[in-house]
């Protein structure tokens, strides 16, 4: 028993030896698997975080989530950077700051964005213009534009817009066509049968904003030829301080709203809303205005008259300026302008629709300067009765005559009152009541594409083209004509004396048939307030609930 005994105590040491040893590796292993465990994820994130911030990785959750919506244009993009973001890169011209660009990015996801679409994308849609905006204007117009899915831009340009330096950036845009006016244009111009005619006739041979209907009205009429021969499907005329708001739509594409409007529509009417600015030294409106002041249509009879006068603020109407909208029409045979407003056809009556969410957003007096800017471009005397001949809105006449007869103090204090809102309390009553609301997606998407450098990568890859002797003489010659056209000639009657005479004219259009040629639709102000018709509403409308 003791031999046995002794001879199994060395066993049981081996064993607890050994078991020991076991432990040991196993505790050793365990330490270095949870180091690389711990090591090997931390290596990997800043890998990621060293490429995303050389801009070598896209957020995979973005990319591929199938939430995402993509705005027209920028499929295919990540893999074609494009001449122009190499010719940025190579010109250090990262200190063209025209536009705000931003040095650090916040909202950076335009920077690769295809504003050139492609050709299957339908309906190609085409707004015209007539402008003498600068670039600080245009470009973000032109862009926020092409974001919700317009393709071609007619630019009929004077003044800045047609100086060299501008009108060169604009001709490198994409889909962009600057018309000047020259005298070739107006000679053209002046053989329109649009003269010959009776409904755009009561505008003919008066001053400022009479003449610029006119000139609008022949503009939009070339416009239809060049949109049809791009092979465009809609046109619509509007100005650069006016953005379509395309509410109502899954992807905020106008492309999609056009896209659902039934065949037999020719026409469509986009009611518009009148910007309300909140302080009196706006500098960007596109980006620095959210609140706007609905349009009648879009707002109940008893609410809009119950809060006319409130909302009117003293002023002659409920808008500042005109409230009967803007529309698109369908490119088709025998198209012609209704005047700036509205487009009609010489063979038949159109068929229209009027959107009951979609707008036009329309940026109106939102600088200071725009008082003196109105008052510098037009020659009438600041009298009652002599601005009737050059306005056709009573708060146009009422602004020029301000600009023209008060003092800087006075015309701050003046438009401070008539045109800024700064009663915040007012301000959030009206907007409870539906008549004043907040829009924030253009300042969002034009915010966007300055910070993303598109406005500076435009600037910056027109400055490296070369013009040819033809294009530098052509800029230089509308230049001077703008120049002459702005210190006082009157162009639609520079172009009324190319005709004949203006007798001849006359007895032309005594024998037109006005029944087939409805009267030219002008600026037109909202429903003004009377007491009776209010009364009779709001009792209808009490029926009806």
């Amino acid at each position: 028993m003791a031999g046995l005994y002794s001879s199994s105590r060395p066993t049981s040491s081996s064993s607890s030896s050994s078991s020991f040893a076991s432990s040991s590796s196993f505790q050793t292993f365990a330490s270095r698997l949870l180091l690389l465990l711990t090591v090997l994820p931390l290596t990997l994130a800043a890998f990621a975080f060293v490429l995303q911030w050389r801009g070598g990785l896209n957020d995979p959750v973005t990319r591929w989530s199938p939430d995402r919506h993509e705005f027209p244009g920028m499929i295919g993009m990540v893999q074609t950077g494009g001449p122009q973001r190499q010719a940025l890169r190579s010109s250090g011209s990262d200190c063209v700051d025209v536009l705000g660009r931003s040095h650090s990015p916040a909202f950076p996801y335009y920077k690769d964005w295809k504003f050139d679409y492609a050709s299957d994308l339908r309906p190609k849609i085409s707004i015209q213009t007539s402008t003498s905006a600068g670039l600080e204007q245009t470009l973000p117009w032109i862009f926020y534009h092409k974001v919700i899915g317009v393709t071609n831009f007619f630019l009929f340009v004077e003044g800045k817009a047609a100086s060299p330096k501008v009108s060169k950036v604009l001709e490198t845009i994409p889909g962009v066509k600057v018309i000047y006016r020259t005298k070739e244009l107006e000679e053209q111009q002046a053989k329109s049968r649009i003269w010959n005619e009776t409904w755009l006739s009561s505008f003919f041979y008066k001053p400022c904003n009479y003449e610029l209907f006119v000139k609008q009205s022949l503009n939009m009429e070339m416009a239809i030829v060049m949109a049809r021969e791009a092979g465009m499907d809609w046109i619509i005329h509007l100005d650069t301080d006016e953005l379509i708001y395309p509410a109502g739509t899954h992807e905020y594409s106008l492309r999609q709203l056009l896209s659902d409007v039934p065949g037999n529509v020719d026409i469509v009417i986009f009611p518009n809303y009148e910007s309300s600015v909140e302080h009196d030294d706006i500098k960007e409106p596109f980006s620095e205005v959210s609140m706007f002041k609905k349009n009648y249509d879009h707002l109940p009879k008893d609410v809009y008259f119950g809060n006319y006068k409130e909302a009117t603020r003293g002023n002659p109407n409920y808008f500042l300026t005109y409230g009967n909208g803007k529309s698109a029409a369908r490119i088709q045979d025998h198209l012609r302008p209704n005047g700036a407003h509205r487009w009609h056809n010489y063979m038949k009556t159109p068929n229209e629709i009027k959107l009951d969410e979609a707008a036009v957003l329309h940026y109106t007096y939102p600088k200071f300067s725009d008082l003196t800017s109105r008052r510098d471009r037009c020659g009438c005397k600041p009298t009652k009765d002599d601005v009737k001949r050059c306005f056709m809105l009573e708060f146009d006449r009422a602004a020029f005559i301000i600009a023209s007869t008060a003092t800087e103090e006075e015309m701050l204090s003046w438009y401070r009152e008539r045109i800024v809102w700064t009663d915040k309390t007012l301000n959030l009553k009206l907007q409870r009541k539906g008549i004043l609301t907040r829009i924030y997606a253009p300042m969002v998407i034009i915010q966007g594409l300055r910070e993303s450098g598109v406005f500076s990568l435009v600037i910056a890859s027109a400055a490296q083209t070369n013009l040819s002797k033809n294009q530098f003489l052509s800029l230089v010659e509308s230049s001077n004509s703008s120049r002459e056209s702005t210190s006082g000639a009157i162009t639609s009657r520079k172009i009324g004396k190319l005709i004949d005479s203006q007798a001849t004219a006359r007895r032309v259009l005594e024998f037109t048939d006005d029944a087939s040629h409805p009267l030219a639709v002008p600026p037109l102000s909202p429903p003004g307030l009377d007491e009776d018709d209010f009364q009779i509403d709001v009792q209808l409308s009490s029926k009806s609930q």
